[in-house]
């Protein structure tokens, strides 16, 4: 992603946020924050390194969806004063999360090549503006099956973290608007910079775009309180796995109960779905980090190397570590975070 010429030769990274009605306040605060210790020095609040503004067609208080309210600090300046415009959004069904003048400000920003991050939702509110053709957007697994729903031409991904294609960005939300925000400082800024803001929100290292998201057990959607409750006890039990009696009992139902359960909603046993689980993380452990194998078997639940190798290469066709290198080639699943890109 190529930050404006313009901006950039100010000396500051500069960043205009808009905020949509309803938007989500963690993911505003934890990107502002990341900025405003990346530009701190002794803990003064300043901004010699960075700064930002909000952006707003008037100066009335914009609520979050938890409720706290933020005034703009700005008005619709002109774009070019800015590195980044980010967007962000919130509850989706809020309706007209922004107004058209704000519509039309980001389609002049578009059209003056300054790029543009959607922030949790605001993904939603750039793309209905027509604004993410041609660039893939990264949403959370909770809010795919919407995006896809309104818009099914626009390529779009929900298992990573975020994503910063050209003079695009998008993030899923939470606490992965501080890791873009992390690596937008570290690219314009420092790595100093970096370390510091991290230092002090207390998140001992930044995640990357490639870096999974934390999601639902398998996507399984189910209503029944007793099959989430396993679902749950199964994630948090990859390395030490319980047996399926011991599962039951955690519930509260028998065993019997527990095989009913998950064949009615999940058409499966829960045996299959814990394996399935469990070879679904040694898969994200495969591409996200460098562990040796028998490290990722052993988080897992298994013993040996070969064993695991073996019911990995049965569910996925291919062995692990061929697996491991060949996702690591393929476009589709790396995002590319080089300097050229990102810069």
């Amino acid at each position: 992603m190529k930050a404006s010429q313009d901006a950039a030769g100010k000396g500051r990274l500069k960043i205009g946020f808009i905020l949509s009605r309803s938007f989500t306040l963690s993911a505003f605060a934890l990107f502002v924050d990341t900025l405003r210790l990346a530009s701190d020095e002794a803990d003064r609040s300043g901004r010699k390194l960075a700064d930002w503004q909000v952006l707003g067609n008037t100066r009335h208080l914009i609520a979050s969806s938890c409720g706290v309210q933020v005034a703009p600090t700005s008005d619709l300046v002109d774009p070019r004063s800015f590195d980044y415009i980010a967007v962000v959004g919130g509850l989706l069904n809020t309706s007209a999360p922004v107004d058209e003048g704000t519509i039309a400000y980001l389609k002049r920003a578009a059209s003056l090549k300054i790029p543009l991050i959607g922030v949790c939702t605001g993904t939603f509110i750039l793309a209905e503006a027509g604004l993410m053709k041609g660039h893939q957007t990264c949403v959370s697994w909770l809010h795919y099956d919407a995006f896809r729903e309104r818009f099914p031409d626009l390529p779009v991904r929900a298992d990573r973290l975020f994503n910063l294609d050209r003079m695009r960005g998008s993030c899923a939300g939470g606490s992965s608007a501080a890791d873009m925000a992390a690596t937008i400082v570290r690219r314009h800024i420092s790595s100093d910079a970096e370390r510091n803001a991290l230092e002090v929100l207390q998140i001992e290292k930044a995640r990357s775009a490639l870096d999974i998201q934390p999601r639902r057990p398998l996507s399984i959607d189910s209503d029944d309180p007793r099959l989430k409750a396993a679902l749950i006890i199964m994630e948090r039990n990859m390395e030490n796995a319980l047996s399926i009696p011991k599962l039951a009992a955690a519930v509260g139902v028998s065993r019997r109960q527990l095989e009913r359960l998950f064949q009615d909603k999940a058409q499966s046993s829960p045996a299959l779905v814990y394996k399935r689980m469990r070879l679904e993380k040694a898969k994200q452990l495969l591409l996200q980090t460098k562990a040796p194998l028998i490290d990722i078997a052993t988080q897992v639940g298994y013993d040996n190397a070969s064993h695991f190798a073996r019911l990995f290469r049965e569910a996925f066709g291919e062995r692990p570590t061929k697996f491991r290198t060949t996702a690591r080639d393929k476009p589709s699943l790396v995002v590319s975070e080089s300097p050229a890109s990102l810069s």
